[in-house]
């Protein structure tokens, strides 16, 4: 009994300076690198992982989308030429009064040859400009990559321009307005008849569609590439004038109805945002302008509202 009262204390008192002794010693932790366990040589740094691009093409599936559909494009023109498709006819009991009053005006006027003339040189300038934009990007950034891509996007943005314009032009066979006037101008001939197909060839506008997609994509590659510079500002600036007057130009040709040239202007531009749109190599959630739905914040009864919020959010 006397060997148990001291030797429980004793066994005790261990057991606590032991504890206390683990309590005050300092844990080391395994390092999270492996190779620290085998040598202490510290490892070089690693190098940083270079910017990509902003715009990234695919020649095989880019160059058959611009090919395929600018195939289908100069087959369909072809198919125009060859007479078999016929205009439309205007109704000798035709007033203008049927047309929407915007487009009235465009058969009442004189038309401009030199109207024409120009509507085509600003076409010239928008295409020249495209050219000279993708040389420049290739020599501001001494890279030939980055100018190759951005001409494979303004090829595949004018394919499926002129792709999108032949195939609304033959499906509507509207009337120009000189073939209106024309008409006018026989209304007391009974056998009158319209044989050209291209004044049947109105609706919409191949000279807007063409300017404004070239000066979309132009716009949308000057906010990526120069985003904190004057040069997309002043593309979206001249652009826009560009766009207005050759669309101007062609109306005052008797060419088209201003419906055509409004209608073809944001084709184009739609055309002309969405291909360079779909080349950026940023996530989505990681552009400059998103768009978002979420559900409805809880009440602060703790309910859960019904429905939900739509955001749009962003800098351009």
């Amino acid at each position: 009994m006397r060997f148990s009262t001291i030797a429980l204390p004793a066994v005790a008192f261990g057991i606590l300076v032991s504890v206390r002794a683990d309590a005050q010693e300092p844990k080391v932790e395994p390092p999270d690198d492996p190779a620290r366990t085998q040598t202490l040589t510290p490892a070089p740094a690693q190098a940083a992982k270079p910017a990509s691009p902003p715009f990234a093409v695919d020649p095989v599936a880019d160059g058959a989308i611009t090919l395929g559909v600018g195939t289908f494009a100069f087959v369909l023109n072809a198919i125009d030429s060859t007479g078999e498709v016929r205009p439309q006819q205007i109704s000798s009991t035709f007033t203008s009064s049927q047309l929407l009053w915007i487009d009235r005006s465009a058969i009442h006027q004189t038309p401009s040859s030199l109207a024409g003339t120009l509507s085509s040189v600003g076409l010239g300038v928008a295409i020249g400009f495209s050219v000279l934009d993708t040389a420049y990007t290739g020599i501001k950034g001494a890279s030939l990559q980055a100018g190759l891509t951005d001409a494979l996007i303004y090829l595949e943005t004018f394919a499926t321009t002129w792709g999108l314009t032949n195939l609304a032009k033959i499906a509507v066979r509207r009337p120009r307005p000189i073939a209106y006037i024309d008409r006018a101008n026989h209304a007391n001939d009974p056998s009158y008849s319209n044989a050209d197909l291209d004044s049947s060839l109105s609706f919409f506008s191949g000279h807007a569609s063409f300017v404004s997609a070239a000066v979309s994509t132009a716009t949308y590659l000057a906010f990526v590439r120069s985003p904190h510079s004057l040069r997309p500002w002043l593309t979206l600036g001249l652009g826009a004038a560009l766009t207005g007057f050759v669309s101007w130009a062609r109306v005052r040709a008797a060419a088209h109805f201003p419906t055509d040239v409004i209608a073809g202007s944001i084709a184009g531009a739609g055309v002309g945002v969405l291909v360079p749109h779909l080349h950026r190599t940023t996530a989505v959630e990681e552009r400059r302008i998103w768009i978002g739905a979420a559900p409805a914040p809880s009440t602060p009864e703790g309910r859960r509202a019904e429905g939900g919020t739509i955001s749009l959010s962003g800098t351009f």
